[in-house]
């Protein structure tokens, strides 16, 4: 079938913009809004309600929100698909049910199950399913389609699938509309949200509106908003998002392995970015499987050091702590926020957070923060702490794994009860263990690193393993090129986040000449360098060139997952601006700067635009 697919997003985790969903709807044409609600951390969220209630394990804001959105979605003929089924997607479509009914609504409801696995040595086990469970649902007429864990772009993927009647063998059309999923899944984050050059956009970045998507029948797409929300859609601002939680070049999925190397973007008109080229391979034999426990419980407190012997005010601090509650399971992280000379208590403050974490709840509970407390007249002179005595919470650890996908009972429930089962795909196979990471660049520039330099391959026993050169040579500069002592942040752009225990940094140059210096001079040592705490963990690094960008995966740097990391920055979210903030010698003759062909213009009515030239991929 040919023709456009408007696919919207309203929601890209379980506590976003809750009016985004009427934003929508009233900001100007779209055929399916999606809205993805599901993150590692919240499948445990959700897990501990369902322990709590058997009836619930689902994104309840969902239903608040479709109260008064529902009617005009099917006036409008909007198709709605959501994960917010969470770990009962059966539950939630009862539950919208019985609100179509109460609100006198004809909607017809369909959901996808088969990811809950049975684990009894789990709180929550679920495999990432594909699309083709959302196409059927679709397909049987379904106005809105529930689902429990399906990968975020599947949402996307699926309403393409029946739009446009594609199969198994259409893997450049799948990959293509993974690449549209991926950009769409998280929101404002694609129209200028968390965007390092925020202060660029027109609005400041105060309102970012939420993306559409433009699918067409081969695969392709062009990002865009709806006219008059804030933020704004770019190569760049798609960039971010693009490298947002990913690896390697190849992007596994349950339906495609998208190659990420491939994708082009270009800039098709204000607040237009075209997203083409994009290659597809059959997918891996294994589903992902995300695995969450709960690890035990933990408590934090935190004390304030202000003015001089702040490194000895902190140890006395934890000898007392350590006399009092034994030295198992204690973290003690000082943040030096002191300045030397200050005219006040806060600017002469270091802060000392202390945590705790044992299987013991008593023990982490009270025991522990009364302990701390206990201290504020019998430790060092000034002792004062900022968190009050309070009972243990549990946390979560959260571990993926695999299963064959023939294994998954993967259904679709039709909105009148009939049950289709989706096949596994026929065609796969074992994904690169290299990622890609050392495919040859033609267009590499003298200063580009040598194949195996600054780069982690993965280990074929599931480890990465560094090769011999990877922490030996740093990236070469050039003696004769002058250069100014300046943020790194001046030339790229990054964007990073969370995968488990691990985080992922994504770095793109603004222009050409910055990529031809960034891709030979940030290797893993540098990044060592500039980032201490990643010099001892593994780290592998991708070269992404259509993009401009290098994608860094450090693992381990958030322990058993967001959940259970004491880490001040738990999710990795600002982990590329400590970097972008990093001083370095960079090379004078390089252009601080947008790039010429995303710079922007005040039209004559005083309105920010677009001055479009010659676009790149």
């Amino acid at each position: 079938m040919s023709g456009v697919l408007r696919i919207g997003n309203a929601s890209g985790f379980y506590g976003d913009r809750s009016s985004a969903w009427r934003e929508m709807l009233d900001g100007g044409e779209v055929d399916v809004l999606t809205g993805d609600y599901l993150a590692e951390l919240t499948m445990l969220i959700l897990g501990r309600d369902r322990l709590r209630d058997p009836d619930l394990g689902y994104a309840k804001t969902f239903l608040r929100q479709m109260e008064g959105c529902l009617g005009t979605a099917l006036d409008r003929g909007v198709r709605i698909v959501t994960n917010a089924g969470g770990l009962n997607p059966a539950g939630l479509a009862a539950a919208l049910g019985v609100l179509a009914g109460r609100l006198g609504l004809p909607a017809r409801i369909g959901y996808v199950e088969g990811d809950v696995l049975p684990r009894p040595d789990a709180l929550t086990a679920n495999a990432y399913l594909g699309a083709f469970g959302i196409a059927a649902c679709l397909d049987g007429g379904a106005d809105v389609v529930v689902t429990g864990r399906v990968t975020d772009a599947s949402l996307v993927v699926g309403p393409a699938v029946a739009r446009f009647g594609w199969g198994r063998d259409d893997l450049d059309a799948l990959a293509g509309a993974t690449v549209a999923g991926h950009l769409l899944e998280c929101g404002a984050q694609v129209t200028g949200g968390n965007f390092s050059f925020f202060t660029e956009l027109p609005d400041g970045g105060h309102r970012p509106g939420f993306p559409l998507a433009e699918l067409h029948a081969d695969g392709s797409s062009v990002i865009t908003k709806h006219p008059g929300t804030g933020g704004a859609v770019t190569v760049e601002t798609v960039t971010a998002q693009l490298l947002y939680e990913v690896g390697g070049p190849e992007y596994l999925g349950p339906d495609v392995v998208t190659r990420l190397d491939s994708v082009t973007l270009r800039q098709d008109g204000p607040d237009r970015v075209r997203v083409g080229g994009v290659r597809g391979t059959p997918p891996p034999p294994t589903l992902k499987v995300g695995v969450n426990n709960l690890g035990g419980f933990r408590n934090s407190m935190t004390f304030v050091l202000c003015g001089l012997d702040i490194p000895a005010k902190a140890a006395l601090v934890r000898t007392q702590v350590e006399e009092a509650v034994g030295g198992a399971g204690l973290e003690f992280v000082l943040a030096r926020t002191d300045h030397r000379d200050a005219a006040d208590t806060e600017t002469a403050s270091a802060l000392l957070h202390v945590h705790l974490r044992d299987g013991d709840r008593a023990r982490a509970g009270r025991a522990f923060s009364a302990a701390a407390v206990e201290l504020a007249l019998a430790s060092y002179p000034g002792c004062t702490l900022t968190t009050l005595p309070g009972d243990a919470t549990p946390f979560g650890v959260f571990t993926a794994d695999t299963v064959p996908q023939g294994a998954v009972a993967h259904v679709a429930v039709l909105p009148g009860g009939e049950r289709v089962p989706i096949a596994p795909p026929i065609r796969t196979a074992a994904p690169d263990p290299d990622g890609g990471a050392h495919a040859p660049d033609p267009d590499a520039d003298a200063h580009a690193p040598e194949p195996d330099e600054g780069t982690h391959t993965p280990d074929p026993d599931g480890g990465p393993r560094a090769p011999a050169s990877a922490r030996s040579v740093v990236g070469p500069d050039d003696p004769a090129r002058p250069t100014r002592r300046a943020p790194l942040g001046e030339l790229v752009g990054a964007r990073s986040g969370d995968k488990g225990g691990d985080a992922n940094l994504g770095v793109w140059a603004r222009t050409d000449p910055t990529w031809a210096w960034l891709r030979g001079w940030l290797t893993v040592d540098r990044l060592a360098e500039l980032l201490p705490e990643t010099a001892p963990l593994a780290v592998e690094r991708y070269e992404l060139p259509n993009l401009r960008a290098v994608n860094f995966v450090v693992r381990g740097l958030l322990g058993q997952g967001v959940a259970a990391s004491t880490r001040f920055d738990p999710q990795a979210k600002a982990l590329g601006e400590l970097l972008r903030a990093r001083l370095v010698d960079l090379p004078a003759d390089l252009p601080a700067g947008p790039p010429a062909t995303e710079r922007r213009e005040t039209s004559p009515d005083g309105s920010a635009r677009v001055a479009v030239g010659e676009g790149r991929g």
